[in-house]
């Protein structure tokens, strides 16, 4: 039986706020050509106009929500390829456009929470070769970012990284993962959003791993809800877009979807043709 989470009313979004946000994305990645010390910018703005996006179209069955969902996903990626590249520039694919962007090395912006939003993007636009190159960037490089992370946040970075490049540990690294992301542990994330939000991705996971489908589909009704509850705390919560969808859950989503997992949950936290790979080679990404 299918269950759903139906979403939080959303802010409206005018027409023209919704070409504002689309220009603003564009520039911004066109911008790192000459200035690649402004990928969290460039990420931010596209991630915002994705949302956006998502929440005028909450099954994602528009085009439009297709290719906002892949300049995300190509700008996260072209973030790590600046960072990790041995050459002195890079050429990366954004928004139809080939740029030629300057590898600037371990920086900021290239930080654990960014490498997590660029491979949940990957995932959900199924771009295989993406979550390889990503998953080959060094834990070094996260942690040269200087972000303040606690623990867990590498040992998740890690547990994903050997499970797709088929290396052995991953038990090992999911538990460390677990164990050291509970609030008695975890010291720099807010409880309510590390219980809510950070920590739900973890335990999807872990049910996928175990191929346990009943626990997956209970696991991520939970999440969702728990995701809605955070995004509905108070005024200034419900009235962001960021809680548009629910990225990291749509992504291992995606990942049980792909394994022919039975996914009987409906949300438009989770954009349905996202997770049914609707518009996956419908041009080059």
């Amino acid at each position: 039986m299918t269950v759903r989470v139906a979403r939080h009313v959303l802010p409206e979004i005018s027409s023209r706020g919704l070409e504002l946000l689309q220009e603003d994305a564009n520039e911004s990645a066109d911008d790192l050509e000459q200035a690649p010390h402004m990928f969290n910018v460039a990420l931010n703005s596209n991630m915002t106009y994705m949302r956006a996006r998502c929440a005028l179209d909450p099954n994602a069955a528009n085009l439009e929500t297709w290719e906002a969902v892949v300049a995300a996903m190509q700008v996260g990626s072209a973030l790590f390829a600046s960072a990790t590249a041995t050459e002195e520039t890079v050429t990366c694919r954004i928004n139809d456009k080939l740029l030629t962007i300057p590898a600037v090395g371990p920086r900021s912006h290239s930080d654990a929470g960014n490498w997590l939003t660029a491979f949940w993007l990957a995932i959900v636009g199924r771009d295989q070769s993406r979550m390889t190159q990503l998953c080959r960037v060094p834990l070094e490089v996260l942690r040269a970012s200087g972000a303040d992370y606690d623990e867990y946040v590498y040992h998740w970075v890690d547990s994903l990284q050997t499970y797709w490049l088929e290396q052995p540990g991953l038990l090992e690294k999911l538990v460390a993962a677990i164990e050291s992301s509970h609030p008695d542990v975890a010291r720099i994330a807010d409880h309510e959003l590390l219980n809510k939000v950070l920590y739900q991705p973890i335990n999807l996971f872990h049910r996928f791993l175990r191929k346990d489908r009943d626990g997956f589909n209970a696991a991520l009704q939970e999440a969702l809800e728990l995701h809605r509850e955070y995004w509905t705390a108070d005024a200034d919560r419900e009235h962001s877009i960021s809680g548009t969808i629910a990225l990291g859950p749509l992504a291992i989503t995606c990942l049980a979807y792909d394994a022919d997992f039975p996914i009987e949950v409906e949300s438009e936290y989770i954009p349905k043709h996202l997770i049914t790979r609707s518009w996956v080679g419908e041009f080059p990404t």
